[in-house]
């Protein structure tokens, strides 16, 4: 019965223990599934960009806000003309001309950054936003 005794609070400290460990499992699993899906609508959004830029006639702005529709309708923040570039004189496979769309997203952790700025809170780098990018080139037509 002694041994019993001892062993009052035993859960509760393993719980303690544990219960912080995995929330911060759970957190990083979400995290990291939403930095994934925001890779795939820029890589989707600088897909659509190229097949617009490579059509005879178009513009840039046409171009731009065809990126921009997709990363709204894949609920990211409109970018401004500076993070959307465009390059319709690319040469593939040593002789064809192409046109090149390249995104540059600012991506924010939600949860984590503030996590990590209360490990190491005299860091300026901590908790900046992590720049994402999609490339796409694709063959001019004509």
């Amino acid at each position: 019965m002694k041994r019993m005794h001892g062993e009052k609070g035993a859960a509760l400290l393993e719980a303690a223990i544990t219960v912080p460990i995995i929330l911060l499992i759970s957190v990083g699993i979400f995290e990291f599934g939403r930095a994934y899906q925001t890779q795939q609508v820029l890589t989707n959004a600088a897909r659509e960009g190229a097949r617009m830029a490579v059509i005879d006639g178009s513009t840039d702005a046409a171009v731009r806000d065809r990126v921009r529709e997709f990363l709204t309708g894949g609920g990211l923040t409109t970018l401004p003309d500076e993070d959307i570039l465009i390059n319709r004189d690319v040469t593939i496979e040593g002789t064809a001309k192409g046109s090149q769309v390249q995104i540059i997203y600012p991506f924010q952790f939600i949860v984590l950054n503030p996590i990590i700025r209360m490990i190491a809170p005299g860091d300026t780098t901590t908790g900046a936003p992590i720049n994402m990018g999609a490339v796409t080139t694709m063959r001019n037509e004509g």
